[in-house]
């Protein structure tokens, strides 16, 4: 089943500190390795989109977020050429978290930085680019 052609379903999450700055992270996973991009992974079976969204921001940043202070802002739909890999990805946004964000997966993210919306890096991970390419973090 691994060369199966399947669609998966990703989350990314936009916080969004009290300066109204988002956390990006850098990635180290051989999947978007050196490219900016928010909390997120894959949805799991069950979940809805706001429960994956929390359970993925907590596993890789230890930040606690309430499911129900999380809202959906657009889909992405982005084919990476590279791998074949085929992703529908959920852009959910929160304004509301408790803690401080930590390298939880250390295999996986680099580091956690906060980003003013003018001053956001431009080598972003694809699904980051494409929801930025039609949206201002200031819409929110």
């Amino acid at each position: 089943m691994s060369d199966a052609k399947i669609v998966r379903v990703g989350l990314g999450l936009y916080i969004f500190n009290e300066k109204h700055q988002v956390l990006l992270g850098l990635r180290k996973s051989a999947h978007g390795n050196g490219t900016w991009c928010p909390p997120g992974g894959h949805m799991e079976y069950g979940e809805s989109f706001e429960e994956g969204a929390a359970r993925e921001a907590k596993e890789e940043t230890g930040l606690i977020i309430s499911p129900l202070d999380v809202v959906l802002a657009d889909v992405t739909n982005v084919f990476f050429a590279e791998s074949g890999k085929h992703y529908i990805t959920l852009n959910m946004i929160t304004h509301r978290f408790d803690g401080e964000p930590q390298i939880m997966e250390p295999d996986k993210c680099a580091k956690w930085c906060w980003f003013d919306e003018n001053d956001l890096p431009s080598n972003m991970f694809l699904p980051a680019a494409n929801f930025l390419k039609k949206h201002k973090l200031s819409e929110y």
